[in-house]
């Protein structure tokens, strides 16, 4: 199978550690980050995702507004930057551990978070990368 992610919740899994908007929320990104483990590919998506899946019965839910679309557009170009490859919507990836690891070093010196500029989990992220990622779900080795 393929794991459907919109571009800025790629960068999301990277730091992911457990915590959430709900309980559903967070079993199922807990989900997806085994599936990621696994080596299941990635395709970027346009829009809601899998990770969006639990909030979309509410109509004000944050993966509706514009301005995670325009989040979106910024996490692709940096993903295409910091992967040397061009990325649109459509691309597919397959995350091995070196590549996390890559991903991770980029955010962690800001070079792969202009997405993240406004976000409530923005502190957190930050902390989770400073610690070198160690309470983020997915290991990248």
């Amino acid at each position: 199978m393929t794991l459907k992610l919109r571009p800025h919740h790629l960068l999301c899994s990277l730091s992911y550690a457990g915590k959430g908007y709900s309980q559903a929320f967070i079993e199922n990104f807990d989900a997806i980050c085994q599936r990621l483990e696994n080596g299941e590919s990635v395709q970027l998506v346009e829009g809601p995702d899998e990770i969006c899946a639990p909030l979309l019965s509410d109509t004000q839910a944050h993966c509706h507004q514009s301005s995670v679309r325009e989040r979106d557009q910024r996490a692709l170009r940096d993903l295409s930057n910091a992967l040397s490859q061009e990325l649109s919507i459509g691309s597919r990836l397959l995350l091995s551990a070196k590549h996390i690891h890559h991903l991770r070093q980029a955010f962690k010196g800001s070079t792969l978070r202009s997405a993240c500029a406004g976000c409530e989990w923005h502190e957190l992220c930050t902390s989770i990368a400073s610690q070198d990622f160690g309470q983020a779900r997915i290991r990248s080795s």
